[in-house]
């Protein structure tokens, strides 16, 4: 039985220890954080939890084998890197560190250890990504044209990342997984509408080595919640919608052929393909709970997890180079892997 340790129990973390608590292998002993107002029903939910107020408390218990990290992104490095010294395998909220030469030092240190280090990136664990990645990788969308995101809401403002860190890390992290190929350049661009706190709205273009192009926009301003994406090819469509409660995948048989006319092979003649739309069946195990199994696997078996620190480490890259835009407003940044 693993024994896990939770640090951070605010808006996360109530969700981590759930289902680290029913997911099979696993039992939270123990629960951290500053405010001992939100530990207080802790006892009451899962009787004998320990709870404490000090993070090194939690992090050289002896008992614990692994810690969960929920916390605000500024500690990431501090915490996991002191879990990972103390011999703990390490599971951390999104993005895995502020800054890439930290992400780095985390990675290094859990690779000389021969820890587990995983990376929240809870989209890459949901039935309908891992439905995507299934169908680009047997061809059934042909050659990947574009990738087109809208991720927006009214809030939750984050006082110590911008937009990008907080909703764009999603997206990034789902081409990360689902695209054969890696954007090689950002381009970026964003405005904050509250004096003296991060971006609020902003607008992100990659680009790839072949003919893809991907675009997300992410805001913090808008009256609803709209979370769509559209990923286009040669042979299929897909439609994304992670709100939509029973279809959230729709693939269309829709597309173009271009074709030279027969007057002039430089007239390139477009032809459309209107076919059906299909909603793949999925199925509905909640994404922390296939991640929170996948994590005590990879511990049980010495297995590379599937959003290992690697994969932390190329987000926060990303996120740099679309900050380093963003400063320039939108100015082109090569992506250095």
């Amino acid at each position: 039985m693993i024994k896990i340790g939770v640090i951070g129990y605010g808006y996360w973390g109530p969700n981590l220890v759930r289902n680290f608590m029913s997911a099979p292998g696993s039992v939270v002993t123990r629960v951290c954080d500053f405010r001992e107002e939100r530990l207080s029903s802790l006892e009451k939910i899962y009787p004998g939890l320990k709870t404490c107020t000090d993070s090194a408390e939690l992090i050289n218990d002896p008992q614990i084998d692994a810690v969960v990290i929920a916390t605000p992104v500024f500690s990431h490095f501090d915490l996991a890197l002191s879990a990972l010294q103390a011999g703990k395998h390490v599971l951390v909220e999104k993005p895995l560190a502020a800054r890439s030469d930290h992400a780095r030092k985390l990675v290094d240190e859990a690779n000389a250890r021969s820890l587990v280090l995983l990376v929240d990136h809870t989209f890459v664990y949901t039935p309908a990504v891992r439905k995507i990645r299934e169908l680009i990788t047997l061809g059934v969308l042909g050659q990947i044209y574009y990738y087109d995101a809208v991720r927006v809401n009214l809030g939750l403002f984050q006082h110590d990342v911008n937009v990008i860190w907080d909703l764009a890390i999603h997206d990034l992290s789902i081409m990360d997984c689902v695209f054969p190929e890696k954007p090689t350049a950002i381009s970026a661009t964003g405005i904050s509408h509250v004096p003296g706190q991060p971006e609020n709205v902003a607008y992100i273009t990659l680009f790839f080595p072949s003919a893809q192009i991907a675009h997300v926009h992410v805001n913090w301003l808008t009256p609803v919640k709209v979370r769509h994406t559209l990923i286009g090819g040669s042979e299929k469509m897909i439609l994304y919608d992670d709100l939509e409660p029973s279809e959230k995948l729709k693939v269309y048989d829709k597309g173009i052929s271009v074709t030279p006319g027969p007057e002039d092979v430089y007239k390139m003649l477009v032809s459309y393909r209107l076919g059906d739309m299909w909603a793949p069946q999925l199925d509905n195990t909640e994404a922390l709970q296939t991640e929170a199994r996948h994590f005590i696997e990879c511990i049980e078996t010495n297995k590379q997890p599937e959003t290992d620190g690697a994969a932390g480490l190329r987000m926060v890259n990303m996120i740099e180079a679309a900050e380093t835009s963003l400063r320039d407003r939108g100015r082109l940044v090569e992506i250095q892997w």
